[in-house]
């Protein structure tokens, strides 16, 4: 869908192919997710795109290693309203809306803020190295790369994404460590490791023990005390299961004399009456039982 506004945007279930060489020299924001595009993506000039979702295509092929260098919209740090017609709040808003995908969390942007960044590539077929200039958007607050085949390191350049607020990069195939510079991005809350190959240590920043366990899942080469800190709720009980398992315990102990109990007494008390009834009434087959045997013997020998 086209419109005759900085946003353009195709809905799903297109099934065009085209090619990303196009001038969007006017248009900040350009979403193209969940349709049938396929083919590679041509190094171009996004000079004021702010917004770039074509997450769940066929998108693939090999991003350049600078192929971020002229997105200037995202590059520059700071936005500036000098006109004072921009100073109204209306002129904060894109007058359009559209879905993307935060901190691992799909979200409708009813009103898309101007101020706001994102780059999602996911759901592709990219390969090779993310490439280095990704760390030339310092605007960006959303980068997400999953579920692509993008292989080599994760560039330590994104240490520069000082705004960076969520980074997924899950379900690649990257190797080696992960960036120690990114523990040092204070707006970084979301990040996801998952499903790659990476190896070495877990950088020690305090984003990084803010994690969930399952940020790191499927990459058995990952280890170190932070790891050690992040995981270990799902490793060790907490005080409260720890109570709750000792309660369990002594409930099934009562559980188990009671039982014990309901079994004895009904035995118990029937021996008791069986007792009873034998003693107080003495049948002759039970005081002398030997003398009836004998006064058989002495039968049969007479006969």
């Amino acid at each position: 869908m086209l419109k005759d506004m900085p946003i353009l945007e195709f809905k799903e279930d297109n099934t065009d192919i085209i090619q990303l060489t196009i001038c969007l020299q006017t248009y900040n924001v350009l979403v193209l997710r969940s349709n049938a595009f396929a083919g590679p993506i041509h190094q171009t000039s996004f000079s004021k795109l702010r917004i770039v979702d074509i997450s769940h295509n066929h998108f693939n092929g090999t991003l350049p290693s600078d192929y971020f260098v002229k997105w200037s919209a995202m590059s520059s740090l700071g936005t500036t309203y000098d006109q004072p017609h921009e100073m109204y709040m209306r002129d904060y808003f894109y007058q359009d809306s559209t879905v993307l995908v935060n901190k691992g969390l799909e979200m409708e942007l009813v009103r898309i803020l101007k101020i706001y960044t994102a780059l999602d590539f996911s759901g592709n077929k990219f390969e090779g190295e993310i490439p280095r200039s990704i760390g030339l958007l310092k605007e960006l607050l959303v980068l997400n790369l999953s579920n692509n085949a993008f292989t080599g390191h994760i560039p330590s350049s994104m240490g520069n994404l000082t705004a960076l607020e969520s980074l997924d990069v899950s379900q690649n195939q990257l190797s080696g460590e992960i960036p120690e510079e990114l523990g040092s991005l204070s707006f970084l809350s979301y990040m996801n490791f998952s499903h790659n190959q990476l190896t070495g240590l877990v950088p020690g920043g305090t984003q990084f023990q803010r994690l969930n366990c399952t940020s790191f899942d499927g990459n058995p080469g990952l280890s170190g005390p932070s790891l050690d800190e992040i995981c270990r709720d799902i490793h060790t009980p907490t005080p409260h299961e720890t109570l709750d398992s000792e309660e369990e315990e002594e409930e099934e102990e009562v559980l188990s004399w009671i039982a014990v109990v309901i079994g004895v007494i009904p035995g118990f008390a029937f021996g008791w009456v069986i007792g009873y009834i034998l003693f107080s009434y003495k049948p002759e087959w039970f005081i002398n039982p030997f003398a009836r045997n004998k006064r058989r013997i002495s039968s049969t020998t007479t006969h």
